[in-house]
């Protein structure tokens, strides 16, 4: 019996495309209408290129919360943050957006793959995201095999 391939057994910035575009195919996430006048952190100069990120942090988070769970808003700007440049000054590190993540936090607890923890240490996936998770992990393997082999 071969075990069904999860989210851990793939690529990981596959799956993060994979399930992006499952996001915004679904129909189910709305982009908020601040999307494209908002930055990702003090960190950054500007705002995202890519008119797709709102799916793509989103699905990120999915990702983060299947493979650490429970997990709050200030552990995700911690791992979403970066270096803050100060140009002459030596480099510090700084957090994320926290708006950003709530609001994708937020969004996959509409489509139901997100709860609140029982005891409000941050947020777990529940059995339906990591059902689809799942789903689109194995979905991507036999995809990436089709397209592999000879």
């Amino acid at each position: 019996m071969v075990k069904q391939p999860s989210v851990k057994d793939v690529d990981q910035h596959e799956i993060v495309r994979y399930i992006a575009g499952f996001l915004k195919k679904s129909g189910k996430v709305k982009v908020p209408e601040w999307s494209d006048l908002v930055k990702l952190g003090i960190t950054k100069e500007l705002a995202p290129v890519d008119s797709d990120w709102y799916y793509v942090r989103t699905a990120s988070v999915a990702r983060r919360l299947y493979i650490r769970s429970p997990t709050g808003v200030g552990a995700l700007r911690r791992v979403y943050g970066g270096n803050k440049r100060r140009g002459v000054t030596p480099n510090h590190f700084a957090r994320a957006s926290g708006s950003v993540i709530r609001k994708a936090l937020q969004t996959l607890e509409a489509i139901k793959w997100v709860e609140k923890h029982p005891d409000g240490n941050g947020r777990i996936l529940t059995k339906q995201g990591r059902k689809d998770l799942d789903r689109i992990a194995s979905q991507m393997r036999q995809n990436t095999k089709i397209t592999l082999e000879p």
